[in-house]
């Protein structure tokens, strides 16, 4: 049986095979911070592998979600009882999307912050020996959330330590606390969520908790979805009733000396220029207009 580093650590299988075999089905891993954002960030590769026989999602949730905002129900709920809800919560969010497995790394947001402290990581890593998913996904880079930050670093520190064989074919950043409709569209991987919507409100339904407590992850990440879909693209009518935006991360993992920061800076750099360079265009009093740019 795979150890983690917490005994309070778990592993849920929702079809009841041993927790090993689910593991090392794996095709599609998602690894986030909290209960409730693989099912915003990695709805990609819940969609790709529901239902289905030759592919099965895996989901790492790394802390233990006590310190959430609670309301109603859960007003003056602790946040031991909140680590027990959020953690049913996210078991039953694991059996709706047919998961092959959920782990729950249970860590204090405090510690995964913590870059002293090497045990989250090393779970992490423990994981993806087990699993050897093709595809990766976790936070964005970007985000403005720091505990997912930290948990996108740990995946990369995690991949990086793994033998070259063992690596992914492909790691993404996803949405949750910032959008990444910002990015240029050469930039952006594109995955297209626009079937089962039953299945993806279901999904954050789940979370009563985030949702009595005053947050409405559920019609936000729906609504963001269609958002992203209309706003793709300005010249054409909608392809998608939703989209995700995810940031390629494959290749702070192809180069192992590529530092991280700095990677993440030349995307804010490509979208600085291309802000500037749509300026200048239009600006110059010499540049004749073109009618055919224009959609009103």
């Amino acid at each position: 049986m795979i150890k983690f580093n917490l005994e309070t650590a778990a592993v849920f299988v929702p079809d009841n095979i041993s927790p090993e075999k689910a593991l090392k089905r794996t095709t599609h891993l998602a690894i986030g911070a909290h209960p409730d954002d693989l099912e915003i960030m990695a709805i990609d590769g819940i969609l790709q592998c529901y239902q289905r026989s030759d592919r099965w999602f895996t989901g790492v949730v790394v802390t233990n979600g006590g310190g959430s905002p609670r309301d109603d129900l859960y007003g003056d709920y602790t946040d031991e009882q909140m680590q027990v809800v959020r953690a049913v919560e996210q078991r039953a969010a694991a059996t709706v999307g047919q998961y092959g497995a959920q782990v729950l790394l249970d860590y204090p947001s405090s510690m995964v912050k913590d870059g002293s402290r090497p045990e989250v990581a090393a779970d992490i890593k423990r994981v993806l020996e087990y699993t050897r998913p093709a595809t990766v996904y976790t936070h964005n880079l970007a985000d403005k959330h720091a505990t997912h930050i930290a948990v996108a670093v740990r995946v990369i520190q995690a991949i990086r330590d793994l033998p070259k064989e063992l690596h992914p074919q492909h790691l993404y950043g996803c949405e949750v606390w910032r959008n990444l409709d910002w990015m240029p569209d050469e930039d952006k991987i594109v995955f297209d969520c626009s079937s089962r919507e039953n299945l993806q409100e279901a999904l954050l339904g789940v979370f009563d908790s985030q949702i009595c407590g005053g947050k409405r992850y559920d019609l936000a990440t729906m609504g963001r979805r269609r958002a992203n879909a209309t706003f793709f693209t300005s010249h054409g009518v909608d392809n998608s009733t939703g989209l995700c935006f995810g940031m390629d991360l494959t290749p702070l993992i192809v180069d192992p000396a590529m530092d991280i920061a700095g990677y993440v800076q030349s995307y804010i750099e490509r979208f600085s220029l291309n802000v500037h360079s749509s300026i200048a265009q239009v600006s110059s009093p010499n540049r004749p207009g073109n009618r055919k740019e224009e959609l009103r």
